[in-house]
């Protein structure tokens, strides 16, 4: 294990962050029980899965915001860690030879390279390649440190993971993260997605993302797909990846088989 240097300009949060690191060793029970739900990423061109991506559910599928809604600042580093270790073990479980999609804290993160160590160690449990993991930021968490956030990206793909910047156009997740990091993936906000084939001003903003995308050799994802319209304008400008409801809902504990359908 990599040893935790003490950093007396650290902040009160990173602080707090470092203590949680000092426990990685530590089998503190975690006191949220929760499950994942797999949403497969299409690619439209070979008409297959590219990979899926782990969202959280409750035990029994119960929805994210109920397991989300009990993370705090006193369990937020177990159950980031927690996750990362399902997510693995439920993929290899599954026989998922595709990317896997895992959606993490960075605000649970001090240093990438000691709190990446579970991570490690599921893959080798599981035998499921680091190459296969992608790492995206958690829907919804509020990141207000992103040198930080940049730090942890660098990290992920210095040691073999892809990286892909989620609810890009939302939030945090904008041209000025854009401009410090090129991730392997960018993932478009859903709420630019929805109804981009009758909207111009969608219309253009999602061009313009591709093409910059396009120029900084990095692949697009659009995420929120729910009509055949809304498929086929996104295949016009050159996006091949795609998520959404069109393709098929998150599956409980399993791995969605897709209708023929939803290629045509």
């Amino acid at each position: 294990m990599i040893p935790i240097i003490p950093d007396s300009n650290a902040s009160p949060g990173e602080d707090a962050a470092r203590r949680s690191c000092e426990g990685c060793s530590d089998d503190g029970k975690l006191d949220i029980e929760f499950e994942y739900a797999y949403q497969p990423i299409v690619r439209l061109s070979t008409r297959s899965v590219y990979a899926y991506e782990a969202l959280v559910r409750g035990p029994q599928g119960e929805p994210a915001y109920t397991v989300l809604e009990q993370v705090n600042d006193s369990n937020r580093y177990r159950f980031d860690q927690a996750c990362r270790t399902k997510a693995v073990e439920g993929a290899a479980r599954l026989g998922m030879t595709q990317f896997l999609s895992i959606n993490f804290l960075p605000n649970a993160v001090y240093r990438p390279e000691v709190c990446i160590q579970s991570t490690f160690k599921a893959a080798r449990k599981y035998d499921f390649p680091i190459e296969r993991i992608i790492f995206e930021v958690t829907e919804g968490e509020r990141v207000d440190d992103r040198p930080h956030l940049v730090n942890i990206f660098r990290e992920y793909s210095r040691f073999g993971f892809r990286t892909a910047i989620d609810d890009f156009g939302a939030g945090y997740a904008g041209l000025n993260l854009l401009a410090e990091y090129q991730p392997d993936l960018i993932k478009i906000d859903m709420d630019l997605v929805r109804n981009i084939d009758t909207d111009k001003p969608r219309q253009a903003i999602v061009a313009g993302i591709a093409a910059i995308c396009k120029e900084l050799d990095i692949e697009i994802l659009a995420e929120g797909v729910e009509t055949r319209a809304e498929r086929d304008h996104l295949a016009a400008l050159g996006i091949d990846l795609m998520q959404g409801y069109w393709f098929a809902k998150p599956k409980f504990q399993a791995l969605s088989v897709l209708e023929n359908s939803v290629w045509e």
